[in-house]
């Protein structure tokens, strides 16, 4: 059993929505409209969960760990920015089980954040369209602070804001970069089996559980409040 937390941070991109078609879409224009080969989907899919810059990036040159040259990546970027910015929730869904683990978080007396890498001009239309954004006290987006995951600083932000302890306070995410950033902040870390990780399986990175919907997490939870 994990302690019952007082805070629960929650991904977006693959932990709350599946984004990817979305994304796929405005990658693979974007590189049609600069004359460039598109990617099938599952391509596409290991390349998400740091970033939108850093997705379009991997895109320009077919490879997880690559860089383009300056002037594509500058051209590149301004065109994917428009197109996601009218493309941001037409495709993308929740995961089954979401709606119905934010509600038992919200019995429990959980407060509740939403913390990702993604830009706040895109992070706030999709939670809002998918009718979840008033779930959350609080949304980190990757451009609030200077640091994103994996670095602790947005967690702490998070748990700052709420006045929670980090050893209060559980991170519910599906990467390598949740795994790090809770481990770093000092927050329980639960990590769903469906989501973004690079095409690893998240149980290597020894989250302290791993389910695969967010409506089995609640289970997780001893009775009583930590702390």
């Amino acid at each position: 059993m994990l302690a019952r937390p007082r805070l629960i941070l929650i991904d977006l991109d693959g932990t709350l929505v599946d984004s990817v078609p979305d994304l796929a879409w405005c990658v693979n224009e974007t590189l049609d409209r600069l004359g460039m080969a598109q990617h099938p989907e599952s391509a596409i899919r290991q390349w998400v969960g740091n970033g939108v810059d850093r997705l379009v990036e991997r895109a320009l040159v077919n490879d997880i760990d690559g860089m383009p040259e300056p002037d594509l990546r500058t051209r590149a970027l301004p065109v994917f920015y428009e197109l996601y910015a009218e493309h941001t929730a037409k495709l993308s869904r929740l995961y089954p089980g979401v709606e119905a683990g934010l509600d038992a978080f919200a019995a429990m007396g959980c407060h509740l954040g939403c913390v990702t890498n993604k830009a706040e001009r895109f992070t706030l239309p999709l939670l809002e369209h998918l009718g979840i954004l008033g779930r959350f006290g609080l949304v980190v987006s990757g451009d609030k602070l200077p640091e994103r995951k994996p670095s602790p600083r947005p967690l702490l932000y998070a748990a700052e804001h709420f006045r929670v302890a980090p050893g209060d306070s559980t991170m519910i995410g599906d990467s390598r970069s949740d795994v790090a950033a809770a481990r770093a902040a000092g927050f329980q870390i639960v990590c769903v089996s469906y989501g973004y990780n690079h095409g690893v399986d998240i149980r290597e990175e020894q989250p302290d559980a791993v389910v695969d919907s967010m409506a089995e997490i609640p289970a997780l939870f001893e009775t009583s409040v930590a702390g």
